[in-house]
């Protein structure tokens, strides 16, 4: 049996095991990788929202890192809720001269609205980790974060796109989740190609907790098999397409994606 490709999150651990490190981990078992993890914050979370945050010190976090690349050959890499500007800082360095694919969950903000990056951690998250980043993933209100620019309907997609790219990034894909409408559209670009556009039905389904994680942790995966970048995006949309299709109510707020679809 060959062994899969090992690839790496870095990111928050979410207790109810939803999103963060947790629905990370699940996603790339599910599609043939090997997880290993950094945690970057410990969190007190449940359907219903983030009670508290306990940060991990930017020295362990690095410490952590290390330890995994030192030791296993890592194909592919997400980050997700990264927190503080120190933290960044730390990774940053960490990570310079990395040898495989980044893909960065800008995490700014919880589903149920607990933030989940510090405002003045903003520009360093702009300035010296999204340039190290072959692939970010912001939905529409950290693009408008992220980019200073207001997206309120499909023409507005093409100059927020442009803003993203110019700081830094290799790609860039603009999930549609929190657009209206009957179907939404991803749209992946990258510099010099026209953006392309990946379509599906809105799904009825309330519980979809975790799907930025969930998403990005996929294209990781893809990219950790050796997909090209188009590819990877086309796969993880589907995965999450369905996880979301065949979610499940768990608790009382916002029941998780359903990350172990294929086995049924």
């Amino acid at each position: 049996m060959p062994t899969p490709p090992c690839l790496l999150t870095i990111a928050g651990s979410d207790s109810s095991g939803g999103a963060g490190i947790q629905a990370d981990l699940k996603t790339f078992t599910m599609l043939g990788g090997y997880g290993a993890s950094v945690v970057t914050a410990l969190t007190a979370q449940n359907t219903q929202g983030v009670q508290d945050i306990f940060p991990v010190p930017e020295a362990f976090v690095a410490r952590q890192l290390r330890s995994v690349l030192d030791d296993l050959p890592i194909r592919a890499a997400k980050t997700g809720m990264l927190f503080s500007a120190p933290l960044i800082r730390t990774l940053a360095r960490e990570l310079e001269g990395k040898a495989f694919p980044l893909v960065v969950d800008p995490v700014c903000v919880s589903k149920s609205g607990h933030s989940l990056l510090l405002p003045e951690a903003v520009e360093t998250l702009k300035t010296v980790f999204l340039p190290l980043a072959d692939l970010i993933t912001p939905n529409r209100p950290e693009a408008e974060l992220l980019g200073g620019v207001a997206i309120t309907e499909e023409a507005d997609v093409p100059k927020a796109l442009d803003r993203l790219l110019a700081l830094g990034p290799k790609a860039v894909l603009l999930k549609g989740g929190h657009f209206s409408g009957e179907v939404l559209t991803d749209w992946l670009a990258v510099p010099g190609q026209k953006p392309r556009a990946y379509q599906h039905p809105r799904l009825p389904n309330p519980n979809t907790h975790g799907t930025g994680c969930t998403l990005s942790a996929a294209i990781a995966a893809g990219l950790g098999h050796g997909l090209n970048l188009d590819t990877a995006v086309d796969q993880a949309v589907n995965y999450l397409h369905k996880a979301i299709q065949t979610a499940f109510p768990l608790g009382q707020g916002i029941g998780p994606v359903n990350h172990l679809h294929p086995l049924r």
